[in-house]
């Protein structure tokens, strides 16, 4: 498909990276000259300056033969209106990228239809969201939900003591009767497997695990793992995303806000009557001792600045809080945050473009998700008649080697895949696949 792309920042960028890798024409426009170069040097792209909302610019891509337009730059104003023209000049599909909270208020006053836009996006509170659920799995670096959480995919990092080290998975699974749970991936320093039963974990994995719910919490306990109770909760950066978790935890737990600006700090004391405020630095030893950090359960980092968010969170984790969590956007910084300590990262550029990528291949998968620093992506497939993972037994298959089918989805109930199940038309699929084989992996799904 022909795609537009509107803003080649870091969230245009990476959207016209992935859509590239997924075999897409990419055309973008980007008023920033520095970007524009960027974006010409580092993606096989037609890549355009100007202003993306404007409709000269816009007909010079060739609005008549795009059929997905998306705006994805910092601007609202920008993408509402480029979607709009999109609209009006016969564009099948618009997708915009919106930071203002109050188009997503229940009775604002414009709906997405009138503004001719398909798919509104909120990157900082799809963010906030990723953050929530990390913070209620307090043993996850990961929590990715199907089927409405009926089925979760955790990440877990191993440490030296726990039960399930050292052992061959398929011993394992037969040990403990065949649980309706599997290990799809295993994070090995900088190295991403898909394991086989002969695959033994060992100290420091970062391990993802498709679980039914109910089983998770045996299995964080065989893991050297256990849910802890949240009661004090410290945020450090009180922009949108600090708002959106303050505003979802403080029914339920203390939370207080870190914002070093002085007129931010009053204007969201205002907005969150029942969240303590504080001004100040949040890398300040000295600040964070004087507010309690060492009483708190949960540290978070979201100030738009990566950099103080790595430090900050390698600070509290020096200061034993439980459990950390980091923005971090810079997709080069991902790899490496396990080899520094850090205990959970969340990136608002991958999440924006998970969501954009899962609405514009809807038609082919239920959803698609990629996880910060894992080379890998999990696909959910729905499962047609002539589909031809449906002719044999799994084990008969020859599914391809760097992918795992983790779970799959019938009648509502979950079910995990053994080399003797045979896959139905009807079900659905999530599958645990490495990038370049993930072609392969379609094939069999498709009709």
């Amino acid at each position: 498909m022909n795609v537009l792309i509107i803003g080649a920042g870091d969230i245009g960028f990476q959207l016209g990276k992935q859509l590239l890798a997924e075999g897409h024409n990419i055309i973008m426009i980007e008023n920033d000259p520095h970007r524009v170069t960027r974006a010409s040097e580092q993606l096989d792209a037609l890549v355009l300056e100007g202003n993306g909302a404007s409709y000269r610019r816009l007909k010079r891509a060739g609005l008549e033969n795009i059929d997905i337009l998306c705006g994805m730059t910092d601007r609202d104003e920008v993408n509402i209106l480029a979607c709009m023209i999109g609209h009006k000049s016969g564009i099948p599909t618009t997708i915009a990228r919106i930071r203002n909270p109050e188009f997503g208020e229940p009775g604002f006053i414009l709906n997405p239809g009138e503004l001719g836009i398909d798919l509104i996006i909120h990157p900082e509170k799809e963010t906030a969201d990723a953050i929530i659920r990390l913070i209620r799995q307090s043993s996850a670096t990961d929590v990715v939900e199907f089927e409405n959480g009926r089925i979760q995919l955790v990440g877990i990092r191993l440490e030296e003591g726990a039960e399930i080290l050292r052992i061959p998975l398929k011993d394992l699974w037969e040990q403990s009767g065949n649980p309706p749970i599997r290990i799809v991936a295993i994070q090995r320093k900088q190295h991403t497997i898909i394991p086989r039963g002969d695959d033994v974990l060992v100290a420091g994995d970062q391990i993802f695990v498709v679980s039914d719910p109910d089983y998770l919490e045996i299995f964080l306990k065989h893991a050297g793992k256990k849910q802890e109770p949240i009661r004090n909760v410290m945020i450090l950066g009180g922009g949108l995303i600090g708002q959106f978790i303050a505003r979802e935890l403080s029914q339920e737990v203390n939370v207080k806000i870190i914002e070093s600006n002085v007129d931010k700090s009053q204007e969201i004391a205002d907005l969150l009557p029942n969240t303590l405020i504080i001004h100040g630095d949040g890398t300040d030893l000295d600040l964070l001792a004087m507010e309690g950090i060492m009483d708190m359960d949960v540290f978070i980092a979201v100030t738009g600045d990566d950099e103080t968010n790595i430090i900050a969170t390698l600070v509290a984790r020096h200061l034993k809080v439980p459990r950390t969590i980091a923005l971090v956007n810079k997709v080069e910084y991902l790899p490496i945050t396990p080899t520094i300590g850090m205990d959970a990262v969340v990136s608002k550029q991958l999440l924006t473009v998970n969501a954009v990528r899962r609405f514009i291949r809807q038609k082919e998968v239920e959803s698609v998700n990629t996880l910060p620093g894992i080379d890998a992506e999990v696909i959910e497939f729905s499962v047609h008649e002539k589909s031809k993972i449906t002719r044999k037994p799994l084990a008969k298959l020859h599914f391809p080697r760097h992918a795992l089918i983790g779970a799959i989805i019938r009648n509502e109930q979950m079910i995990i895949p053994r080399g003797d199940t045979e896959i139905r038309p009807g079900d659905r699929v999530i599958v645990f696949t490495l990038p370049h084989v993930r072609h392969n992996v379609e094939k069999f799904f498709r009709t």
